[in-house]
């Protein structure tokens, strides 16, 4: 209907001079107009100029007070000409339209506000306010100084409007002509393809986005450090048990059952199943043993170990509870020098913030072998920081219950202009390996750190909540960059 009408028009006339009058003459709602008009402005049927104009309205207050009249004259009318105690007045009025209306009436000098009276100084008064406002809705022009003043209580706003004056173009016609899109087989075989007009194809278009799965920055740099273990010539570990049972996760390794690690507050203990009911019997004495009174030239805790403790059903802590399973079975057959790693997911029961999450992801790797010592780890830990793009690393002594000596590992970041921590490492106790029933000379050399801090360093992410959870913005999936560690 626009359409037509606008066509029809510009037949008999040169010029549209304004859309909003267009419409309205018309009968025509001006925003389909408008439509119109930028659909033939963009097929050069029309030209299209625009037209802006700056309009006062009024706000939600000025509406109100439009309609109901302006706070001063509502206080005005509401003191008898006797007056009023000022404890009455107020009860009449809402609080915040007497508080306007108090401050415009005392103003205006149309009230005396004593202190036990409210009266009146004169004896009738006029609503400007109002008045202006019912003009403005009208679409009247007002004065300056009083449009000063009625911004200023900020009942009225300045809106934009935006139309168009039109004219003819160059491929004006009284009717859209209508263009084929498709080269049918019919239109062949009919030759109707002779008397028709195509509709011009557009071969700088891109098209539709051709939508698919997108990697996730963590899986990108996953799988990097996935292919660095495996060029090192390390054996990945199955990590599909998420729920292990406290044996495994503490207790094989030395952990004692105090440890504040065990903690509720620290770990998610499961409800169902509660306990396990499978573990190796004879090297639950074992554990048991070291725990309680030491053995392999160590004192041990010196307490009474609890069956039951170990027997509670948790959510991995760490991924070291599969090494430990590894070690294990490694131990049940005749030794042979093992490089292990895993990545994947752990739980910790810790409050969450733009650093920290109840779940994140670890990795490990571990060699296992005959004489290692302190020196074999440095330089393992060399030779992996190096493949990341992290060649200055510098170590620090730790404290961990399965491993001693430990380091903390810091490397120097260009960026930070510091050194930060990045990872944790050790060589597992004796008081772990020996109930195993490892070889005495073997030693085992470990090391983990998160997959969630060198992601967010590598993409610029500051908190961890934008890179893994529900709140992950999708489109940070689909146009993150491709992963390269230890490229500069």
């Amino acid at each position: 209907m626009a359409e037509e009408t606008i066509l029809g028009y510009l037949a008999k006339n040169q010029e549209i001079a304004d859309s909003g009058e267009f419409a309205a003459q018309h009968g025509l709602n001006h925003d389909d107009v408008v439509n119109v008009i930028k659909s033939l402005h963009g097929f050069r049927y029309v030209d299209a100029q625009d037209i802006k104009r700056e309009t006062w309205v009024l706000t939600d207050e000025g509406k109100t007070y439009a309609a109901s009249g302006s706070p001063e004259v509502q206080l005005f009318l509401a003191i008898p000409p006797e007056g009023i105690p000022l404890e009455e007045l107020q009860k009449k009025l809402d609080p915040l339209l007497f508080k306007i209306g108090r401050a415009q009436a005392a103003k205006n000098k149309w009230v005396e506000m004593g202190k036990q009276l409210v009266s009146r100084k004169v004896q009738h008064v006029d609503d400007t306010v109002k008045d202006l406002l019912l003009q403005i809705e009208r679409g009247k022009v007002i004065d300056q100084d009083d449009i000063k003043a009625l911004k200023g209580r900020k009942l009225i706003a300045t809106q934009t409007w935006n139309g168009y004056s039109v004219r003819k173009g160059p491929e004006y016609a009284p009717q859209r002509k209508k263009f084929a899109a498709d080269l049918t087989r019919e239109m062949l075989q009919s030759g109707e393809w002779k008397n028709l007009e195509f509709k011009e194809y557009n071969f700088n278009a891109k098209g539709q986005p051709i939508e698919g799965g997108h990697l996730h920055p963590l899986n990108k740099v996953r799988h990097q450090l996935r292919m660095i273990f495996l060029q090192m010539g390390f054996e990945e570990m199955p990590t599909d048990r998420f729920v292990e049972s406290s044996f495994w996760n503490f207790d094989a390794l030395f952990q004692p059952q105090q440890h504040p690690a065990r903690d509720s507050h620290d770990t998610f203990y499961m409800k169902v199943p509660a306990i396990t009911k499978e573990l190796p019997e004879d090297y639950v004495e074992r554990v048991k043993r070291v725990h309680e009174s030491g053995g392999y030239g160590s004192r041990g805790y010196e307490y009474d170990w609890n069956r039951d403790e170990a027997n509670k059903n948790l959510l991995r802590t760490h991924t070291t509870a599969i090494s430990t399973r590894m070690l294990y079975l490694l131990a049940q057959k005749p030794f042979t020098p093992k490089r292990y790693f895993s990545i994947d997911r752990v739980f910790r029961n810790e409050a969450v913030d733009r650093t920290h999450l109840a779940e994140f992801h670890q990795i490990e790797g571990l060699i296992c072998d005959r004489g290692l010592t302190l020196g074999d780890l440095i330089g393992v830990l060399h030779d992996f920081f190096s493949r990341l793009g992290m060649s200055k690393l510098r170590f620090k002594p730790a404290y961990n219950p399965y491993t001693e000596p430990s380091m903390e590992i810091f490397s120097y970041h260009e960026g930070f202009g510091k050194w930060v921590e990045v990872g944790n490492s050790g060589m597992f106790r004796p008081e772990m390996l020996l109930p195993m029933g490892l070889p005495e000379d073997v030693r085992v050399i470990a090391w983990g750190l998160s997959l969630e801090r060198p992601t967010m360093i590598l993409y610029g992410i500051n908190n961890i909540r934008d890179l893994f959870g529900h709140k992950v913005d999708l489109g940070l999936i689909k146009a993150n960059p491709i992963c390269r560690l230890g490229v500069d």
